[in-house]
């Protein structure tokens, strides 16, 4: 996949590639984070297809769980989590 970068701020450090067994790999700052197989590698396929880069690297994070972006210190606060 070609990574663009039309928006530096949607660039969360992921790229995916697909292997020659039809697989797909994602990869996190090069390493490979998570390995999709048969219809959910057709379907990721199919899904980052129809969005921009943005919407490729949300789906990528969501999949990977590596989603957290921001809001961990508004989480500290919250009564449930204080300590």
């Amino acid at each position: 996949m070609t990574q663009h970068h039309e928006n530096p701020g949607s660039d969360l450090g992921f790229t995916c590639r697909t292997r020659k067994n039809g697989d797909v790999e994602i990869l996190h700052l090069g390493r490979v984070a998570a390995t999709l197989r048969a219809s959910d590698a057709v379907d990721f396929l199919s899904e980052i297809e129809t969005g921009d880069e943005s919407d490729a690297q949300q789906l990528m994070a969501r999949i990977t769980g590596n989603y957290k972006r921001g809001n961990e210190r508004l989480a500290g606060q919250h009564p449930r989590n204080r300590r």
